[in-house]
């Protein structure tokens, strides 16, 4: 049975940092690629970062150059570090996986089979 369970959000000042973690099991963690998604109050899901299994990573514009995704496969557990934190940030984060995907669906939410409960992100101006 496939688990993902993020941990890691809360409240924090803008220009803060927070780290999110994804703690996969019950599959080979190692083959799937990985997506952090968001969705806050009132909006649709967007797609925040992914990472394949071939090792290419993608991030949305919108958060390029402040979030940065990562994956220690040892550990089973995917990454979100997120710097310079804005309100607009707000929101409840997913994390996904994915049996297969391109870097061009990476960021497109039918592509993931599995997702998590999500975890909240609160940025205060």
């Amino acid at each position: 049975q496939v688990q993902l369970v993020e941990s890691g959000g809360g409240s924090v000042q803008a220009g803060g940092s927070l780290r999110l973690s994804c703690a996969a099991s019950g599959y080979t963690y190692s083959t799937y690629s990985m997506g952090w998604f968001r969705q806050a109050p009132g909006k649709e899901r967007e797609g925040v970062a992914g990472d394949i299994t071939q090792g290419f990573r993608g991030t949305a514009d919108f958060v390029k150059g402040r979030f940065s995704i990562s994956r220690d496969n040892a550990k089973n557990t995917l990454y979100l570090q997120m710097d310079s934190l804005e309100p607009e940030d707000t929101a409840m984060y997913y994390c996904a996986a994915a049996p297969q995907c391109n870097r061009w669906s990476l960021l497109q939410g039918p592509t993931y089979s599995y997702w998590g409960q999500g975890t909240q992100v609160t940025v205060s101006s």
